[in-house]
């Protein structure tokens, strides 16, 4: 299977050679767990523990960008914080590390209860993130580590069921022959496993070409919309496009600015955006599938375990998001759990649709605190 403009994924070996390199003081705490280990089921029955005192009662969200995949993690969060009586604040980074490093040092100083950061440098957040940990802020976090509580999905399988999507149309509609493009996320290589798994479904198809296999920059519609036009300048014909959703978004754009989109194309993303989802019920689009990684939902989560951590309460290490694969048969339902995720929460079965919950910590155990890439695909 031919492949070209390929960028090498950033290793994650280093991130994890690096980062055991923040806890050399010997302070336990500081180190968390380290090594990666094997959770067990979070146990909602677990004795608490007594809560943080001298903490405001506030939850403060660290976002990397305004894309709509955390526009939907926001949403969740200022819901379950309303709930649960937190206050609800933002930090918008606009993808700066530096400005994020500084927002978190300065929650820590001005001593909120809780944060949830969307990193944009893993490496350069993780001693603020650890910092607040010491100090008994609830931490959530989206992917990578340090966090009393890691929100991530199983990566490969999220991956494969988009591309097996993919692969069964190309079958059955393409007579097995394609053009692909592969537009990945290596900024986050704690992502990286999506990716291989499109690669290896794909590469099971004698006929199938990746065209071109990286990453825009940035991870967001205009980048995805630069680097579609770009390719389109070596490989006009195209007809097939994964990624997340936001960049596959910006590369549908530029299809169709370039007269190059048509219904026989399969475009499919991941996380269940508003616009993907917007272009699954039209008929004539590209657009044919989009794993959803339900974003209020799993937020709605991550703002409750905080006010649960701040009433001394146990909750979760590690929290998968379940992938869901999206089609015009089931989006009515799907918009319907998005657009109420605290009656998804309180439902067990249908929370076990979308979530998975792995190991208890509470403010006495934070030495327990996940300080490896936390992944269910281990």
């Amino acid at each position: 299977m031919a492949r070209m403009f390929k960028k090498n994924l950033f290793p994650a070996v280093l991130f994890i050679s690096l980062i055991g390199t923040f806890g050399s003081a010997g302070n336990a705490l500081a180190d968390g767990i380290t090594a990666p280990v094997k959770l067990p089921p979070f146990n909602r029955s677990e004795a608490g523990c007594k809560p943080p005192s001298g903490l405001d009662r506030s939850l403060v969200f660290f976002q990397d960008n305004d894309r709509q995949f955390m526009q939907g993690v926001k949403f969740g969060l200022s819901r379950a914080a309303e709930k649960r009586g937190l206050k609800f604040s933002i930090m918008l980074a606009d993808d700066d590390a530096g400005k994020m490093v500084a927002g978190v040092d300065a929650a820590v100083a001005s001593k909120v209860g809780a944060l949830v950061a969307a990193p944009i440098d893993a490496i350069g957040l993780s001693p603020s993130l650890k910092a607040a940990i010491e100090k008994g802020l609830y931490v959530g976090t989206i992917v990578p580590p340090p966090a009393v509580t890691i929100l991530n999905a199983p990566q490969y399988l999220t991956g494969e069921r988009l591309a097996q999507a993919a692969s069964d149309y190309i079958v059955r509609e393409l007579d097995g022959r394609a053009n692909v493009v592969l537009l990945t996320h290596d900024s986050l290589q704690f992502l990286a496993p999506r990716f291989k798994a499109m690669r290896d479904v794909l590469g099971k198809l004698p006929d199938v070409r990746i065209v071109a296999d990286i990453s825009p920059s940035p991870v967001n519609v205009e980048g995805g919309y630069e680097m579609m036009k770009l390719i389109l300048l070596a490989h006009p014909k195209i007809d097939v496009v994964l990624g997340a959703d936001t960049v596959v978004i910006g590369a549908l754009k530029a299809l169709r600015e370039a007269g190059q989109a048509t219904p026989k194309q399969f475009l499919g993303g991941i996380d269940g955006e508003p616009d993907a989802v917007a272009e699954l019920k039209n008929q004539q689009s590209p657009y044919k599938a989009s794993v959803s990684l339900a974003s209020p939902i799993f937020g709605y989560a991550l703002g409750s375990f905080a006010a649960d951590w701040l009433d001394g309460k146990s909750v979760p290490q590690a929290m998968d998001i379940l992938p869901k694969l999206l089609n015009a048969d089931n989006i009515a339902q799907y918009e319907t759990d998005l657009g109420d995720p605290a009656s998804v929460f309180a439902d067990d079965s249908k929370r076990d649709e979308y979530l998975q919950m792995y190991g208890n910590i509470c403010f006495e155990s934070r030495d327990r605190f996940l300080n490896f890439p936390w992944s269910s695909d281990r």
